[in-house]
């Protein structure tokens, strides 16, 4: 009622494609929802985050979009043994996934995973040392995180499953031009889908999706720049 008292809802619903679901069900919708005022949009990478950043958003007097990534889901490797313990992670605050020196990746959802494999092929083919930024949280955004990154390694890529045009990749961009334009030895990149409906058929999902490879190459541009 006009704002004047906690709304405490959480919304949970399964994102994300590579599952073969089409354009009804492997869209990304976080961008949708971005632009409302006293909107939280969470998004977790493993199964300890979503267990402590739901709980988070359980516990927050304010309404919560959370998005689950249905791939994440079926990822074997993904599975593991989570605390007994009232653990909480808390909202709007990025995780460090692995640090470096040379890159800063920031991205979220299954694309953290993909940009890991990237990541360990730039430092063993390359010997490019690639930092990895977790946003979990996409409203609010842990800008400070972002920044102190880039600040660090000077080169900034931005990873997202949602498609380019008015993704989140834009507005880390915009806030990474105003907080650190000073550090950038090159220009802000992004990897993300393109911009059209998920498509039905495998080999075209596989086309529409950003891909390890498109990851790889774009961070060796940005390191040779």
């Amino acid at each position: 009622y006009r704002g004047a008292g906690p709304q405490p809802l959480v919304i949970r619903g399964p994102v994300g494609g590579g599952n073969r679901g089409g354009p009804f069900h492997s869209q990304n919708v976080e961008m949708a929802f971005f632009h409302t005022p006293g909107l939280k949009i969470v998004y977790p990478s493993t199964a300890r985050d979503a267990k402590g950043l739901l709980k988070a958003s359980i516990r927050d007097d304010n309404p919560v979009i959370f998005e689950e990534h249905k791939g994440l889901y079926r990822a074997p490797s993904l599975r593991e043994v989570l605390p007994d313990d009232d653990y909480v992670v808390p909202l709007g605050e990025a995780r460090i996934v692995r640090e470096g020196t040379d890159i800063t990746i920031v991205t979220y959802g299954s694309m953290v995973h993909k940009s890991v494999e990237a990541a360990e092929t730039m430092e063993t083919e390359d010997g490019v040392s690639v930092e990895i930024v977790d946003l979990r949280t996409l409203l609010p955004l842990d800008e400070d995180a972002i920044v102190e990154s880039v600040k660090k390694t000077n080169k900034l890529l931005v990873v997202h499953e949602d498609t380019r045009t008015g993704g989140i990749a834009g507005e880390i961009a915009i806030r990474v031009s105003e907080k650190a334009f000073e550090w950038l030895d090159g220009p802000i990149l992004r990897v993300t889908a393109i911009d059209a409906p998920v498509p039905y058929s495998g080999s075209l999902e596989d086309y529409f999706l950003p891909q390890t490879d498109d990851v790889l190459k774009a961070a060796r541009y940005l390191a040779a720049y």
